[in-house]
């Protein structure tokens, strides 16, 4: 789960990150689903989110690990490895 917002400056970064690990072979069976921080509320607190630029991975339906605001490649890649 991404949670982001259009005004976000990690947002924007994370974005092109997510995007390419999700085009390479690692990661194709890996779905993302994008929350909208401004207009998805109900969503946000049953996630137990306060901040956008939040990434939740989950494996087997539940939470394996979360990150808020980073933005570096690495860091993002083994945050979402944590789902395979």
């Amino acid at each position: 789960v991404h949670v982001t917002a259009p005004w976000c400056g990690e947002c924007k970064l994370q974005k092109p990150i997510v995007a390419k690990l999700l085009s390479t072979p690692d990661f194709k069976d890996t779905k993302v689903f994008n929350v909208d921080f401004d207009t998805q509320k109900d969503v946000l607190k049953q996630l137990h989110v306060q901040t956008q630029s939040t990434l939740i991975v989950y494996k087997g339906g539940k939470e394996v690990d979360r990150m808020t605001g980073k933005t570096d490649p690495a860091v993002i890649e083994a945050v979402m490895r944590k789902a395979l």
